[in-house]
């Protein structure tokens, strides 16, 4: 029996996925307990050691997914930022998504190149109504019914509201306003009223929706998909920088060891005991040892 689609868990209720970059985030996420996973655009291009200003590339973010989705079964919803172009750009870069196995995508309405507006001071500059609905047709019709189209705003207030109207219309499943769209969860219950459709939030790291969004909240205003889109990677980069200042201090590499993750529960977690039993059901005995 196949595990639920993107689209039927969200149906059904609340879902919540973290944000993963490469294939041992998916697994641990996997292993975690998670029902999906968001292929963090944020994420992939800090893996590429780059800020998130749409610096790398479709075919670079398409990789990344690829890699994620061969590590893991779950539904995977992906970012594709704004599409890489006009409407017959994005519904190239969505059709290659959907090839790659992602069951949703979410697609801003920043002008191109997009910047993260948590990472900059003043309000982003978006494209027009006409054109944001135009991508968002032509993304629709390029994809399966079954797979969810999100419509992301960066717009505020009032015109975030007009917005996400006019991208229902033009064919978006979900709404998914920014964490500066919107001050209140009054604000958010608001677009949701007025809007129609399901809304997916950001409760992004150190922001004031990852403090308010409590899942009843959540479920007030009306999200079923709740990204967890940099927790993992803020919480595995203190990891690192901490263990690497160690080491080059001089501290032996014993002692940073005794306070990771043992070598052997890393063996297990990463799968060397199924390679091991595909080794002795395939191999010549001679090659097993």
């Amino acid at each position: 029996m196949s595990a639920p689609s993107l689209k039927d868990l969200t149906s059904q209720g609340l879902v919540y996925a973290p944000g993963v970059w490469d294939g041992l985030t998916a697994r641990l996420a996997d292993q975690a307990g998670f029902r999906a996973l968001c292929a963090s655009g944020f994420a992939i291009s800090a893996g590429l050691g780059l800020p998130d200003a749409e610096l790398y590339t479709m075919s670079e973010n398409l990789d990344a997914v690829r890699t994620i989705h061969a590590a893991s079964d779950l539904p995977l919803v992906a970012d594709i930022d704004t599409g890489y172009g006009n409407a017959v750009n994005a519904a190239r870069t969505a059709t290659k998504f959907v090839e790659a196995g992602v069951q949703g995508m979410f697609m801003e309405d920043q002008v191109s190149p997009k910047s993260c507006p948590i990472c900059v001071g003043d309000p982003v500059d978006l494209i027009t109504v006409a054109e944001a609905t135009g991508k968002i047709r032509a993304v629709r019709d390029s994809i399966p019914d079954e797979v969810l189209l999100i419509a992301r705003t960066d717009a505020r207030g009032d015109e975030a509201i007009a917005r996400a109207q006019a991208y229902v219309e033009a064919g978006a499943d979900m709404i998914m306003p920014v964490t500066k769209t919107f001050t209140s969860v009054e604000e958010w219950e608001r677009c949701h009223s007025e809007v129609g459709v399901p809304l997916m939030a950001t409760l992004t790291a150190s922001t004031w929706t990852e403090r308010d969004f409590t899942p009843e909240v959540l479920d007030q205003i009306g999200v079923r998909l709740a990204l967890l889109p940099t927790q993992i990677l803020m919480a595995a980069t203190g990891a690192m920088q901490q263990a690497l200042r160690r080491l080059a201090s001089g501290e032996p590499p014993a002692q940073v060891s005794n306070d990771a993750l043992p070598h052997h529960e890393f063996v297990d977690m990463i799968g060397f005991s199924d390679v091991e039993a595909m080794q002795r059901k395939y191999l010549p005995a001679e090659r097993t040892r």
